[in-house]
Order: C-alpha cells, then structure tokens, then sequence
C-alpha cells in the first residue's frame, strides 16, 4: 500500500466506524466512534496541508492507534477492528515504528495487531511487515536488539524526511535512551556525535530527554567513562546549544492528539483483569502480598501477584496516561522481584519492559534503570 492510499482508507474505515452499530463492548469506558472519525479526519487534513512531514505522519499514526485500541477493547467483531489492525501495520511500517522512541504506549495494540495481519492477511508483503513489527514489539526485554533497531528505524526515517526537525531528534533520542536502556556508552557516544553534528536542530532539544543529554554532555570533560570523541563532540554540542539557549523552542513531537480516554485518570469504580480489580484493591492487594512475604511466604504468593500483575496490565491499555501507573508498575515489579518461581520472574520481566520502554521518562523507570 502506498501512504495515499492507506490514508484514504484511514478515512474510510473511520467512516465504517460512524455507520455501523458496534456490538458489545469489552471495556467499561467507551468513545464514540464519530470521535475517532473526527481525529483522524482532523489529522489527515492538518497532514495533507503541512505537506506530510513526519510530525504530521506520527499525528496521524497516533489516532489510528487510538481508533485501533478503543475497538479492540469495545468492538473487537466490528469488521472496522481487521480494518484498523491493517492500517496500523501498513502505517508503522512506513513510519518505521520504534516501541523506544514512540510514546503512545500502545505497544500491546501494535503486537495485537501484527498478530492479527499475521493470520488474516493474504498480502505477502503486509505480512512481512508485521513480521517485522512483531520483532520490535517482542524485544522489549532483550534490550540490546531493541537499541539496535530504535537506531535503524530513527536513520531509516532521517533518510526518508531529510532534513527534517522531528525526525533529526528521535534519531539522537533513539540513541541516547538506547544508552539509558543498556548501559552501553556506545549509543551515548553515537547520541553526542549526532547532537554535534551541525544539521541537529539543537534550538528544538526537547525537555523530556534533553535535558539529560545536556547534563552528561556538561560532564564528559571532567568525568570518567567518556571517550576523546565523546569530550569534543560534547563540547561541540554544548557551544551550540549556548548560542541558541535564550532561545531554546521547547517543543517535542511527542505532543500527539489522544482522545479523552486516553488521558485521563482511570475512576475509583472500574474493574481491571480477570479478577476484576479496582485500583484500590490493586494496591490493597500488593499491600497483603508483601505483607505475607514478609513472614516468608515466599513462591506461595507468585498467583496473587501475577494476578495483579494482569489488572495493570489491563488498566494500561485503557489509561496509558494515568498518573499513578508506572508506580504500580514499579510496585507490583518489585513484589514480584522477591519471589524465585518462574512465574514470577516472567511475569516481572514483562512489566520491567513495559516500564522501561514505555515509561521510561518515569522517576520509577529510572530507579529501576539506576539512573537516580
């Protein structure tokens, strides 16, 4: 499929989505689907009047995620789920989709629905591309291959945009939270050589990881660890950024549109996974499970907690943004972290990933990285 053509077929499936009566919902919370309609209706114009830069192809892949995960949990026989599930795989791929530099955290629909391509497809070369995206969603907790593909997707789309500010910046973040992820100084290497290269639109350095970036820049020359290469290209890139400083465009492309129910705080009274937890049980819950292993309960304690484990989860699909998750998930992580059984370490393994990559601006994602 060409990106015209998936665009067009964006907007038809958006429309399937007003005319058909959905069938039974899933999840508690439900968005209208002339909402959804009227996002990717929104994005695609704003896209075809900026000329389709990358900033606008990441807008539009945005609320295709949003169409995508909002009927996969309210209208998964709706035929506009297979439709949606197409679009993502076909979109992604063009947009060379990357789990580390993509902050929808909508990961769990990406595999979803590259799974579904995966079965239901008769298009060999759509197929593949879900292959593709398969290995980049499953990666998540072998971090040294996901670092190496956050890199060639971010110079992959350097090479398809040039030129441009977005995507020069997710390649230096691809870098640089590569070296967050794995403790090689390999990528913190790779992120200063390209934040001094004189292209890198240093005046548009996002706070989100700029910051940071800035911080181990400033100390390369009077610390240990940082290379002869490292020094000059950090001072390269520290005289550029004074220059522009008072200036500094604090903007980032993360700024993406999301549709209300993904940015709220999930309410007192909704139920989240098998068990049908409340966020309150889930906390009161962890509260017990650490309770009983302090009296050395030990493995005893692996079902309940990989219990809760699947109600975060769950929440995480619905409310992405809601403030408390990664504390839960650094909580329910960390529970799991004092029992040995094979459920437990995999059901840990699981969330560590999730916070990490997904979450990883978190104060919890970078206890658990040891960056605090």
């Amino acid at each position: 499929m060409t990106r015209a053509s998936c665009r067009a077929l964006a907007l038809l499936v958006a429309l399937i989505g007003v005319i058909v009566t959905p069938n039974a919902a899933r999840a508690t919370v439900e968005v209208d689907p002339t909402v959804l309609y009227g996002q990717m209706k929104d994005a695609y114009a704003k896209g075809a009047a900026a000329g389709w830069d990358f900033r606008s192809e990441a807008t539009y892949l945005s609320t295709i995620f949003n169409a995508g995960r909002a009927y996969s949990l309210q209208y998964p026989n709706d035929p506009a789920y297979g439709e949606l599930a197409t679009l993502t795989v076909a979109i992604g791929t063009g947009l060379h989709y990357n789990p580390l530099t993509n902050h929808d955290a909508a990961v769990w629909w990406v595999r979803e629905a590259a799974d579904w391509v995966m079965k239901h497809s008769e298009e060999p070369q759509l197929i593949m591309q879900a292959q593709a995206l398969l290995l980049r969603v499953n990666s998540e907790d072998d971090t040294a291959r996901l670092a190496r593909l956050a890199d060639a997707d971010a110079t992959a789309n350097v090479r398809a945009y040039p030129g441009d500010v977005d995507a020069l910046l997710i390649q230096v973040e691809a870098d640089w939270r590569a070296w967050l992820l794995t403790s090689n100084p390999m990528w913190r290497s790779l992120a200063f050589a390209r934040a001094a290269a004189p292209s890198f639109p240093v005046a548009h350095l996002p706070t989100t990881w700029g910051n940071e970036l800035v911080a181990s820049a400033d100390r390369a020359s009077t610390q240990s660890g940082y290379t002869r290469a490292d020094v000059a290209n950090a001072t390269t890139f520290i005289t550029r950024l004074k220059a522009v400083d008072p200036i500094r465009v604090i903007a980032t492309v993360n700024a993406m549109p999301h549709d209300v129910y993904l940015t709220t705080l999930a309410p007192a009274d909704e139920y989240f996974g098998p068990l049908n937890m409340s966020i309150l049980e889930i906390e009161n819950r962890l509260k017990h499970i650490n309770f009983m292993l302090d009296y050395n309960y030990g493995n005893n304690e692996s079902d309940p907690a990989t219990d809760v484990a699947h109600a975060i989860v769950d929440m995480q699909k619905v409310y992405p943004r809601d403030r408390d998750l990664p504390m839960l998930i650094y909580w329910c992580y960390t529970t799991l972290q004092r029992m040995t059984d094979q459920q437990s370490r995999e059901t840990a393994r699981a969330l560590k990933a999730i916070l990490t990559v997904e979450y990883q601006d978190s104060p919890q994602a970078r206890k658990l990285l040891g960056l605090t």
